[in-house]
């Protein structure tokens, strides 16, 4: 799901893992979700993917498509090839939502399966012998028409799949079933996430965890809680720092936010996320920085109306 983000958020996500045991629920190895839908687990769960990662089979007829192709487990690799087996299934297109290892990494097992699948592998930015993956580009089989949606944010090159005949998202790690992901440029991934809003589609199919019943509801929640965090930030750069220095420091934004934590949880776990938001905020014109005896203090920028029409939106 996610690029290693440090030892101490690794160590956090275990803490939080273990306490939601009990609310997680378990999914099926392989399970036929709809009549065109058929999810196989990646057999990789884990810190960061939850239950493992989904993989999907879509289509009703001979001819389908696979999305993803879990990181490379002996379980899936047994579990979808017994599947085309059984059902008689030739992939006609193997769509890889991004880049990273969770997603890719089945890819060798399915060309030992079925190495003519090698011209039949699509991703956004190809690797050799892939071909790419173009904003709006549709794929049909019997049963399905899967039409893509360029997403970046999580990863450079994330895309997300609507599904037509369900009015239904393939949100990859854009959107999860429980929690919340993460991205690797904030500014992306809220456009992505508006987009992905617009796109309309009211259920979700998630690269983890279970299917999402309700998308509009959760696309929302997912994009105020990234309005909240700005607004956070925004107010905390209008009081004066306590060091009588212009601005404020990303360390104390978040002491500002989160009061005295321990220095390696805040250096590893927050304060990248904090910068994060501070870089999305200088793109939007909201927020600039000094550099003050080598420390680069963040101030809030005489927007006026801008700065207003920007941030309503965390407190409509």
């Amino acid at each position: 799901m996610a690029r290693n983000i440090g030892a101490t958020n690794t160590n956090m996500f275990k803490d939080w893992l273990s306490k939601q045991k009990q609310t997680i629920p378990e999914i099926p190895d392989v399970e036929k979700v709809t009549d065109r839908v058929v999810r196989i687990l990646g057999g990789n769960a884990g810190e960061m993917q939850l239950q493992g990662t989904n993989t999907y089979l879509i289509g009703t007829g001979a001819r389908r498509i696979l999305l993803d192709s879990g990181e490379g487990m002996a379980s899936w690799a047994e579990n979808i090839t017994a599947y085309l087996r059984d059902h008689q299934i030739e992939l006609v297109y193997v769509l890889l939502s991004h880049w990273h290892g969770d997603h890719t990494g089945g890819v060798p097992d399915l060309l030992e399966y079925d190495p003519s699948l090698a011209s039949r592998i699509y991703k956004h930015t190809p690797d050799a012998g892939q071909r790419p993956i173009r904003d709006g580009q549709t794929f049909t089989v019997e049963g399905a028409t899967v039409r893509a949606l360029f997403t970046p944010g999580h990863s450079i090159d994330h895309m997300c799949f609507v599904l037509e005949e369900e009015n239904a998202l393939f949100t990859g790690d854009n959107v999860l079933g429980h929690g919340f992901s993460v991205e690797e440029d904030l500014g992306e991934y809220y456009r992505s996430l508006c987009k992905m809003r617009d796109a309309g589609c009211a259920l979700g199919y998630p690269a983890h965890g279970t299917v999402i019943a309700n998308l509009p509801a959760k696309m929302d929640m997912y994009i105020r809680r990234k309005e909240h965090r700005e607004r956070s930030v925004v107010d905390t750069l209008r009081r004066r720092s306590d060091t009588g220095l212009p601005g404020h420091t990303v360390k104390e934004v978040v002491r500002a936010l989160h009061g005295d934590i321990n220095s390696e949880v805040a250096a590893q776990g927050i304060e990248p996320n904090i910068a994060q938001v501070l870089k999305k905020l200088a793109e939007d014109r909201l927020v600039g920085f000094t550099n003050v005896k080598g420390s680069r203090r963040w101030f809030l920028k005489d927007c006026g109306s801008a700065l207003k029409s920007t941030l309503i939106r965390a407190v409509a």
